[in-house]
C-alpha cells in the first residue's frame, strides 16, 4: 500500500515582506504560522500511526483494520473537524482553505473505503480506496502550489524553520 500522507507547510514559516497593510498577506502569515502549524502536528501523529501498520510495517489485515477503526480514523476525524472549524476573512484565503478541506475529506473517504475493503476482503475496493488516497495527495500538492502562488502575489516569502 502506498504511503499517502499530505504534508503541510510545517517545514516553512512565512514572514512579512513589506505587506503589513495587505489583509491577504497578514491572514496568510497567521494561517500558516499559527492556525495550521498545530494541525500539522495532529496530522503527523495520525500519519505515524498509519505508517506503523502499512507498507513495510504491514503485518496482517486484522491489525490494519483495528488500527484504522480504533485509532487512525477517530484521530483523523478530529483533525478534519478542527480543519473545518477554521474561519478566514479574505476570499482568497477562504478559497484556498476550501481546497485543503476537500483534500482532507477525500483522504478521510479513502481511509473509510479501505476499512470497507478490509471488511469485504475486496481487492477491487482496495484499489478504489487507493485511488481516493492518491487523488487527495494530488489535491494537496495543488493546494501547496496555490499557497506558494498566492504568497508570491502578495509578496509573502517562505523561510525555512530552524
Amino acid at each position: 500500500m502506498k504511503k499517502v500522507w499530505l504534508g503541510m507547510m510545517a517545514a516553512g514559516l512565512l514572514v512579512l515582506a513589506g505587506c503589513l497593510s495587505d489583509p491577504v498577506a497578514e491572514e496568510m502569515v497567521t494561517y500558516v504560522n499559527k492556525t495550521m502549524k498545530p494541525l500539522s502536528e495532529q496530522e503527523e501523529e495520525v500519519k505515524e500511526l498509519y505508517e506503523g501498520v502499512t507498507g513495510n510495517n504491514y503485518t496482517d489485515d486484522q491489525t490494519l483494520y483495528t488500527a484504522l477503526t480504533e485509532e487512525i480514523i477517530p484521530k483523523y476525524n478530529e483533525f478534519l473537524k478542527d480543519v473545518e472549524s477554521i474561519e478566514l476573512e479574505t476570499e482568497e484565503m477562504q478559497e484556498l482553505h476550501e481546497k485543503y478541506i476537500e483534500a482532507v475529506q477525500i483522504q478521510q473517504n479513502g481511509m473509510l473505503s479501505l476499512v470497507t475493503a478490509l471488511e469485504e476482503q475486496s481487492f477491487e475496493k482496495v484499489n478504489e480506496a487507493n485511488g481516493k488516497l492518491n487523488e487527495a495527495r494530488k489535491m494537496m500538492r495543488d493546494y501547496q502550489k496555490d499557497i506558494k502562488k498566492l504568497a508570491d502575489e502578495h509578496e509573502v516569502t517562505f523561510e525555512k524553520e530552524k
